[in-house]
């Protein structure tokens, strides 16, 4: 048999595969923590009946081994060809028999290898808190199994980069015809413990018989030299590497570095609307630029991204175009008002789907370096928001709405981050957002968090409310320049009409 090294998450899964003889009644699970995983599973025309039901034993054999449950492992399914269709999502069931219930009631669709298709739907449907994904902030691990036989039909490595960036970290397992090029593709790095190749379906249930006992209930960071400068957490057949507070964990994943000022990644999303008009714009603009002032900019520090829209879309600079404030302040001072309609949906899309891409210049979530979206807008979306906002923010970007002149309460609210009293402001003045700080603080500060408040890394924390406290006094700023226009604007208008 053929066999590439597997990363050692896989093998936990893998591990209890008939290697021994199991005790009469319910086989006991091994010792894990807390998973959601989707199998996703290739039905195409190329898998024969019989190679189906091997794959079909294949998920059965690991759910096996699992601790299922609301609170412990949870487990979707979903198969593709030509089209996806899901059997049952990570909320459906929560016990072994109902699982394997389903799993036996599923027919192959027998059409094409559309594997790329699958991925896109396991990021924006299977994975998601509506279909019972656990929130990232838990750090729960999301695991997806890909297991196929072919070549995709469609393309796998935008697709595949954009679900591991959204923390879902990602297990090719090719079967016989499987093209390594496409494993490779789809898989999460380190590749050599994220991919692997059988000969044969008849081969994939004694390559789990090898790893049976391997790594049940093992503390990875005593079996393994694992580097850590400060504190190692084991996790089900890994682990990862944390420090003390007021460090921040660097790049190589292993040392530790005390806090900056405030390091983040900035997307900020303009209104250029028509009601906007031109004067206020420009106080947009300054206002852009007031926050750049107080920012660390550099490719090891604070990134900033600018993103204006109206009825389109216009990335004005990504996260990685510039690399000094000067040169971030220069190009907002160059960008040219858009007018036209108001399509928040559309822009939030867009910064989910690319203002936030690593190839846009976002550091990978496992860095740990806040991703800040600020929403700037005066009038209500002509658009659906709801979706994008839910989106952005379970994808890890901690929201920021604020809205003048004619915006919205309601969509501000929808855009926001929770609690959502933090994180939005909505008057002529922006007097809501002077209390903002310390609540902010409060609720994700480790030393100040109580109860079962989630708890946010001490550097994120640091970043975040460095930012509210500068953002606070800038928008204070803003508002006043922008009561004093539209009082002019509308003294000027009044003369205008008297004269006609």
């Amino acid at each position: 048999m053929k066999l590439l090294p597997v990363a050692p998450l896989l093998l936990l899964l893998l591990m209890t595969l008939e290697a021994r003889p199991k005790p009469a009644g319910e086989p006991q699970p091994c010792r894990t923590g807390p998973m959601d995983i989707v199998f996703v599973i290739d039905s195409s025309r190329s898998v024969r009946p019989f190679e189906f039901e091997t794959m079909r034993q294949f998920m059965m054999d690991i759910i096996g081994s699992l601790d299922v449950g609301p609170n412990a492992t949870r487990v979707g399914v979903i198969q593709y060809s030509s089209q996806v269709q899901n059997i049952f999502s990570l909320k459906t069931f929560f016990t072994r028999a109902d699982m394997e219930k389903a799993i036996n009631s599923i027919v192959p669709l027998a059409q094409g290898t559309m594997t790329g298709l699958a991925i896109q739907y396991a990021m924006n449907v299977a994975f998601t808190t509506q279909e019972g994904a656990r929130p990232l902030h838990k750090k729960i691990p999301r695991i997806a199994i890909i297991v196929t036989d072919g070549r995709p039909q469609d393309r796998v490595t935008e697709v595949a980069t954009q679900a591991r960036n959204a923390g879902i970290e990602i297990y090719a397992v090719g079967i016989q015809r499987a093209d390594m090029n496409s494993l490779r593709a789809m898989a999460s790095p380190p590749l050599e413990e994220h991919v692997f190749l059988v000969e044969s379906f008849e081969l994939i249930q004694q390559f789990g018989k090898q790893f049976q006992d391997k790594l049940c209930g093992v503390d990875m960071c005593v079996e393994r030299e694992h580097g850590c400068q400060h504190s190692c957490i084991s996790t089900p057949g890994s682990f990862y590497c944390e420090c003390n507070p007021g460090y921040r964990l660097n790049m190589d994943g292993r040392t530790c570095s005390q806090c900056g000022s405030g390091h983040v990644d900035l997307v900020m999303v303009i209104d250029g609307s028509k009601s906007v008009r031109p004067q206020n714009f420009e106080l947009v603009k300054q206002f852009v630029n007031r926050i750049v002032d107080l920012l660390e900019v550099s490719p090891h520090g604070t990134r900033v991204g600018l993103v204006q829209y109206s009825s389109r879309v216009r990335t004005e600079f990504p996260l990685n175009k510039y690399h000094s404030a000067d040169e971030i302040k220069k190009a907002v001072m160059e960008v040219e008002y858009m007018e036209k309609g108001t399509m928040t949906g559309l822009a939030l899309k867009h910064m989910v789907e690319h203002s936030f891409s690593e190839l846009e210049g976002a550091r990978p979530l496992s860095h740990n370096v806040p991703r800040i979206g600020l929403v700037f807008t005066d009038g209500r979306s002509q658009d659906d928001i709801s979706e994008w906002a839910r989106r952005a923010k379970e994808s890890g970007i901690v929201m920021f709405a604020v809205g003048v002149g004619k915006a919205v309460e309601e969509e501000l609210r929808a855009i926001a981050s929770e609690p959502v009293e933090q994180h939005f402001s909505y008057s002529a003045d922006f007097t809501t957002m002077t209390h903002l700080v310390e609540n902010f603080k409060l609720n994700i500060c480790p030393e100040e968090s109580k109860g079962e408040t989630e708890i946010r890394s001490p550097c994120e924390c640091e970043a975040l409310v460095q930012f509210q406290t500068n953002t606070v006094a800038i928008l204070q700023s803003l508002t006043e320049k922008i009561a004093q226009m539209t009082a002019r604007l509308e003294d000027l208008e009044k003369q205008i009409a008297k004269k006609k």
